[in-house]
């Protein structure tokens, strides 16, 4: 029973801000335009479905590419700095600038290089910006947290660097690795969002744009629309990447 209401609270406590957000519009006799009530943005997330659903594929994709771009450079730069703790302490604050650096500084450089008329591009090279660093700093912490006396066994039998990375420290760094793309997941989808508000353009067709293109038109309901959508997506992208993170923890103390 206990376990029922754990996973019905969180329902129940959405329904209930949503109740007072109703009654609380209504009471108030607050703007459609500047904050509509729940069923206003239940009617414009029904009139505006398909629309909104292909915006979200549309986001959604470049986040994925984006996550895939730099999962890949960040894992090859992490054990490319693994073989030597020199090549670390040089690679490590680049890796750091680039992730204090807001990607909205940067957006509109990268929207000049990628060409005007590709901002998916922009998109995903911004978004794999974003993604990059939490990839790369669990990689490298991972390959750090190697059993000591597994360590000093490897010494004993007079492994060199490439055998103690392959065979000890990148299969000890897997839990850090699903760690770290579980969270540059969800950077990846915000920096395809922010990239698309900087870019502007309706080539992309995300959900960005499809708030701008609400906002514009003061259409305060579809922004709220697309913002429930948006939210969605986060929460169904998490939760599958939390399923995998189970699922690889699994294999990996089986192994």
């Amino acid at each position: 029973m206990s376990r029922i209401v754990q996973s019905l609270a969180p329902f129940a406590l959405i329904a209930l801000l949503l109740v007072a957000w109703e009654i609380a519009c209504r009471a108030m006799h607050v703007p459609v335009y500047f904050l509509p009530p729940p069923s206003q943005v239940a009617v414009a997330l029904a009139a505006d479905w398909a629309t909104l659903l292909r915006s979200a594929w549309n986001t959604l994709s470049m986040a994925l590419i984006a996550l895939l771009v730099a999962s890949v450079l960040a894992q090859a730069l992490a054990l490319f700095v693994g073989l030597s703790p020199i090549l670390e302490r040089a690679v490590r604050p680049l890796a750091v600038v680039l992730q204090v650096t807001p990607v909205v500084a940067i957006a509109p450089l990268v929207l000049i290089w990628a060409g005007l008329d590709h901002a998916g591009r922009a998109i995903v090279g911004l978004a794999a910006v974003v993604a990059f660093f939490p990839i790369f700093s669990g990689a490298v912490t991972g390959l750090k947290a190697a059993d000591p006396d597994l360590e000093r066994l490897f010494d004993l039998y007079g492994a060199g660097r490439l055998q103690r990375l392959t065979r000890l420290r990148l299969p000890s760094a897997i839990p850090y690795l699903l760690e770290g793309h579980k969270v540059a997941a969800g950077l990846a989808v915000i920096g395809a969002v922010v990239a698309e508000f900087v870019a502007g353009s309706g080539g992309a067709q995300g959900l960005a744009w499809r708030i701008l293109e609400a906002g514009n038109r003061l259409q305060t309901a579809r922004m709220f629309a697309a913002l429930v959508v948006l939210g969605l997506l986060g929460a169904v992208l998490h939760a599958a990447l939390e399923a995998g993170e189970r699922a690889g923890l699994r294999w990996w103390r089986g192994r």
